[in-house]
């Protein structure tokens, strides 16, 4: 089915774009504009029509005739219909429009903080997230001794880079704040029950008038948060409830919706669509046609990322699997009932919550004698499984001619140096048997330019015409001397990447050909690291996640942090926010607390799930952190990592005191302590469930710690829980569980110390013992009114 997805959200000045599913790359497509806002100068008609306005609706950048992907640039809040005529029939697709969120900001550099003498620049570029990061198309204007650029962007922080002479080594980058709120966000718990007529204590709409009361109801939940320091009621928070129109006819999906009342919408399931609600207990395996997906996106002054629930029949052979929904009801994520089940189609794969991830730089794990090849890592799993490591995240294996391997020739086969597919195959199953997951780092942005793909396309074959994205020559940084397909262009790359051209993903062909690198892999695979992430359109992502088995983990690189990386597409984000905050507090250049800041700003851009953040201090893309910033403050970084919410990823090399980024493992010479070190911190997270589990606090008993003796800008401390389970209750000093509750949950108190020298802290009266002592057997983990820190305490 070439039916195009869920309905999209966007606010006005903010592109989206359409695709069909599952292209068919000779097929013919054409989009129509059925409905526009009122407000809205866009006409009804075929793109590229007379009556299309193409500031609106704008083809994609094909030499095609037709029109398979399109780009959507609203120009008025509200909500758009279009029409996707595909070889299969016709598809609706809507796309909500919320109000524009730019705001006009001014960004000036001082000619004096560029790295060059004022008399060698002579042309400047801006560089960041807003132009896609494409070098030489945004200029600042000169005004007196300050380079000024000007524009419209949403509010938040705008890591900005000024590039003296458009080359990145001649840089300056600012921080750039624009004033203006966060994002709402919103989770969904979802049940089928019998609902009485009338409204509820809450004063929240359900089944009107007697015919309704006692019947079998869907009720869906909209649990909304706010920006932290906001001051916004969530109440005021409105709730916009999206059926997909996949699932339903239009008439069904505006009676559906028509059901919404604030943050709940509540539908008799006689209301449902047929293929939902009726027939016999189904015995086939579940498929898209069986079901009905319901949409929640949360909006106030801005808009924040959609949430899903999915309802569907139960079959006979998911009887078990419905009949522990309804056990496990209280969790809110899976419930079922008048024989339904409802489910989040998007959760993250229960084998990977709070999983510890271990990345290895491919070619270097081996050490400095031995070349790495899949045989060699395959002998190191019992070192990685000695690290209590849940996943290994390899970097990519993938024929290439350079040592990274983020140049890809051949997404069939794998690199020659490293060893057959059969071997990798083996590798993975080794992995397996150690009850290791395996990440493949999955790059799909850009292929190298050697690959034949590439050499066609710059060829001039008509096959592979459409393949890379063109760009004018006008904005090139290499001095390459490109074979150009039309007068003065070039291909388009980020940065200055000249060796890595961006694939067009306007093309169905190139879309077919990825889906089906995807399919390839996702079988041989537990996960995949989406490189370069934030370059491929939500979309393409939203496809894919749809399409991958369902226990198939989903990571993405997002630079920076972006919470629409999450609505049905990627299960964990890069934290780039926590990376920044200890990168800053091991540099001296903010206090230890910046560690809450950093988990607010996720919040106030607009995350709802603290567990969904890969949390981590280094990668092959950055400079070691101990060789910046010390081994204390490497240690207590680690330890911040491994005791928030979400998935600690520890860099190999990173327990061994590695200080070169990609440089040799240091198996023989390495830093014992410091892998103990690790080791101790992975022990003690499989040990506390709360170390696991979403419940952070900085407040509570944690501004209860006092630092006596020490660096009190150095120390930080927080609460960890399971989330609104926690509790207050007094803890037994033994088990850390509420008193008289053997099976409840603990609440812990962590202290981390990132200053060379130890920390003594006063401790609230009733801790009375360090966990992280008596998980490393070193000393006397009693506690009385006060503990000195080293690095992390975890107190009890």
């Amino acid at each position: 089915m070439h039916e195009p997805g869920p309905p999209r959200t966007t606010s006005v000045g903010r592109s989206v774009e359409l695709a069909p599913r599952d292209p068919d790359p000779d097929g013919t497509y054409r989009w129509r504009l059925l409905d526009a806002p009122a407000e809205s100068d866009a006409e009804h008609g075929e793109v590229g029509g007379a009556t299309a306005d193409p500031a609106v609706l704008v083809p994609g950048e094909t030499t095609r005739d037709d029109d398979p992907v399109v780009h959507v640039r609203p120009d008025a809040p509200g909500e758009y219909v279009f029409a996707l005529d595909a070889p299969d029939g016709i598809h609706r697709q809507r796309v909500r429009v919320f109000p524009d969120e730019r705001r006009e900001t001014t960004i000036r550099v001082s000619a004096a903080d560029l790295p060059l003498p004022d008399a060698d620049v002579d042309r400047v570029s801006v560089m960041w997230r807003h132009n896609e990061r494409l070098l030489a198309r945004d200029r600042p204007e000169r005004e007196g001794g300050e380079w000024v650029f000007r524009s419209r962007v949403p509010p938040g922080r705008h890591e900005v880079s000024f590039l003296a002479n458009d080359d990145r080594a001649t840089g300056h980058r600012v921080t750039h704040e624009v004033p203006g709120p966060g994002r709402p966000r919103v989770s969904l718990d979802a049940s089928v029950e019998s609902v009485p007529s009338g409204s509820d204590e809450s004063g929240s709409r359900v089944p009107d008038g007697p015919d309704e009361a006692g019947k079998a109801t869907l009720v869906v939940e909209a649990e909304v948060g706010v920006p932290p320091g906001s001051g916004t009621d969530p109440a005021t928070v409105d709730v916009e409830f999206l059926v997909d129109d996949r699932d339903a006819d239009p008439e069904t999906v505006a009676r559906i919706e028509e059901r919404a009342s604030g943050h709940r919408l509540v539908v008799p399931l006689d209301e449902l669509p047929d293929h939902v609600t009726g027939g016999a207990v189904d015995t086939e395996p579940a498929t898209d046609a069986d079901g009905i997906r319901i949409h929640a996106v949360p909006h106030a002054e801005r808009h924040g990322a959609a949430a899903t629930v999915r309802v569907e029949r139960v079959r006979e052979r998911d009887a078990d699997a419905a009949t522990k929904a309804r056990a496990d009801a209280a969790d809110g994520t899976t419930t079922g009932g008048g024989g339904l089940t409802v489910t989040d189609p998007h959760a993250r794969p229960a084998w990977a919550d709070a999983a510890t991830i271990y990345e290895v730089y491919v070619r270097s794990f081996a050490g400095d004698t031995l070349p790495t090849t899949f045989a060699e890592i395959e002998r190191r799993i019992p070192y990685v499984e000695s690290l209590g490591v849940d996943v290994l995240w390899l970097t990519p294996v993938l024929a290439s001619p350079t040592e990274h391997g983020y140049h890809v020739t051949d997404y069939t086969d794998t690199a020659a140096d490293l060893g057959s597919r059969a071997a990798f195959e083996s590798l993975v199953a080794a992995c397996h048997d150690a009850g290791i997951r395996v990440v493949f780092d999955l790059v799909i942005n850009h292929t190298s330019r050697d690959h034949p793909a590439f050499q066609l396309h710059a060829a001039g074959v008509p096959a592979y015409r459409d393949h890379y994205r063109r760009a004018d020559a006008a904005f090139d940084v290499t001095d390459i001397e490109w074979a150009a397909l039309d007068s003065g262009d070039m291909p388009e790359y980020y940065f200055n990447w000249g060796r890595i051209p961006n694939l067009n993903f306007d093309s169905p062909a190139v879309r077919s050909w990825l889906l089906d690198i995807v399919d390839d892999w996702a079988g041989v695979v537990d996960g995949f690291r989406a490189d370069v992430a934030w370059g491929i359109p939500h979309g393409f992502w939203k496809e894919v996640a749809d399409r991958v088995p369902e226990d198939l983990l989903l990571l993405d690189e997002t630079l920076p942090h972006d919470p629409f990386y999450g609505e049905g597409e990627f299960h964990l984000h890069y934290d780039t926010s926590l990376y920044g905050a200890l990168r800053r507090i091991g540099a001296g250049d903010a206090p230890a607390s910046a560690v809450a800041d950093a988990l607010d700003r996720g919040a106030w851009l607009g995350f709802d799930d603290p567990g969904a953040q890969m949390r981590y201090v280094e990668n092959h893309d950055e400079p070691r952190y101990l060789a910046e910033y010390g081994e204390a403050a490497a240690r207590a970084a680690v330890a911040v990592t491994f005791t928030l919410p979400g998935s600690p990823m520890v860099y190999a090399g990173g327990e061994r005191g590695n200080e070169t980024t990609r440089g040799p493992f240091r198996w023989h010479d390495g830093d014992n302590a410091l892998t103990e070190f690790h080791r101790a911190l992975s022990r003690l997270r499989d040990a506390h469930p709360p170390l696991r589990a979403d419940g952070v606090d900085f407040g509570g008993e944690a501004t209860a710690v006092t630092v006596t003796a020490g660096d009190p800008d150095r120390v930080v401390a927080y609460e960890r829980h399971p989330g609104n389970d926690g509790g207050d209750a007094p803890r037994d000093a033994d088990s850390g569980v509420p008193a008289g509750d053997t099976d409840g949950p603990e609440r812990l108190l962590v202290v981390v110390n990132f200053a060379d020298d130890p920390a003594t802290v006063t401790v609230p009266e009733g801790v009375e013992r360090d966990l992280f002592v008596a998980e490393r057997g070193e000393g006397d983990d009693r506690v009385d009114g006060t503990v000195v820190v080293d690095t992390l305490a975890v107190l009890v």
